[in-house]
């Protein structure tokens, strides 16, 4: 019963805590966002209402990449806090271990995890992508939609097609190339090359193609040739360097990869992206265990909110490498994802286990 006094009693404080946390944090980053963009806004003519509706759709997406640094604060603060009121001493008087303490921020930690990827998939997908699409559409002009693509490869079959130039939305395609293999793949059948193509999925037009035979030596011209290709090419947008596939949910985000994995596409940036939404959402529990692991160093509240300012941006910077490191295909995309969640969990659940061996030796 008193375990769960007191486990009700830190679920209170906490929240207390993370919610000023949060509104603080979403205020300032929301007074930058609006200062740097203001500008554009009034360039673009736009109304009140259209700026208010940007922001406020976009504060979801805000909400959920400041979670966790907001977690690792509200926790420091909290710890601190019952320090300075000597809370911890007398629940250590009364059998409380720093052990039971410990295991709650973690558990605590891994339900915030599972709250933070829920409401980033949902809501924040959601907001960023109409965020992203008033920015593009009403302020800068772009619709995404008509973007044209250039150099595209996909196999399906025993074909390999080469796309010089696409315009997906509008279902056409320029300089397209088709390479026929031989049934066990070691052999080149025939060339087809078109100027143009209409690229309906499962219905690919050919026009003005040139055929070639290398085996027989002979070409042929024909008109409009038709291929049962099933590639729809606006899977390519997504995957676009010019777009952000973190703007699709972790489902959408699935099926996009095995579309293109499939039609030959290399998708180890897509494969990134998608570890990196479970890893930054882990990225919760690794700051309970880093607000513990300071805790055991210093119970002095300003000097621990300093240094969870220096790891959050440290944790951030190993975040940042470890993804661009998966998605050059330099280390394996799980590995690159979850890097600084693996070196900052480690390091502080090192510091914890020796701090309760060293107490253990010491008893």
């Amino acid at each position: 019963m008193f375990g769960r006094t007191l486990f009700s009693y830190l679920f209170r404080q906490n929240m207390f805590y993370i919610l000023t946390c949060l509104a603080v944090g979403s205020g300032l980053y929301l007074m930058t966002d609006i200062f740097d963009r203001l500008d554009d806004f009034l360039s673009a003519g736009l109304g009140a209402s259209t700026v208010a509706t940007y922001f406020v759709v976009k504060l979801p997406l805000i909400i959920s990449q400041i979670l966790p640094a907001v977690f690792l604060l509200s926790v420091v603060i909290q710890l601190c806090l019952m320090a300075r009121h000597r809370e911890l001493l007398a629940l250590r008087s009364g059998g409380i271990s720093f052990g039971h303490l410990a295991r709650f921020f973690v558990l605590y930690g891994v339900l915030w995890a599972v709250i933070q990827l829920m409401f980033s998939q949902g809501l924040g997908v959601y907001g960023q992508q109409l965020s992203s699409k008033i920015w593009a559409e009403q302020v800068r002009g772009k619709i995404v939609e008509t973007r044209e693509l250039t150099n595209l490869w996909f196999k399906e079959g025993n074909f390999v097609v080469e796309v010089k130039s696409a315009q997906p939305a509008k279902k056409t395609a320029q300089n397209v190339k088709v390479y026929e293999l031989s049934a066990d793949r070691r052999s080149l059948m025939k060339i087809y090359t078109a100027k143009r193509a209409h690229t309906e999925p499962g219905d690919w037009q050919l026009i003005d193609v040139k055929v070639l035979n290398p085996g027989a030596y002979t070409s042929e011209q024909h008109k409009i040739l038709m291929m049962p290709f099933e590639q729809n090419m606006e899977t390519f947008l997504a995957a676009d360097s010019d777009s952000n596939p973190g703007q699709l949910p972790l489902w959408k985000l699935s099926q996009l990869i095995e579309q293109l994995d499939a039609a030959g596409s290399n998708v180890e940036r897509l494969r990134t992206e998608w570890h990196g939404k479970w890893g930054y959402a882990f990225a919760i529990v690794t700051m309970s265990i880093l607000a513990l692991a300071m805790l055991t160093f210093s119970e002095n509240m300003y000097l621990n909110i300093g240094l969870s300012l220096i790891v959050t941006f440290a944790y951030y910077v190993v975040f940042m490498i470890g993804t661009t490191l998966g998605q050059k295909g330099l280390v394996n995309p799980i590995l690159g994802a979850w890097l600084a969640n693996i070196v900052f969990s480690t390091l502080g659940t090192l510091r914890l286990v020796w701090v309760a061996l060293s107490a253990q030796h010491e008893a």
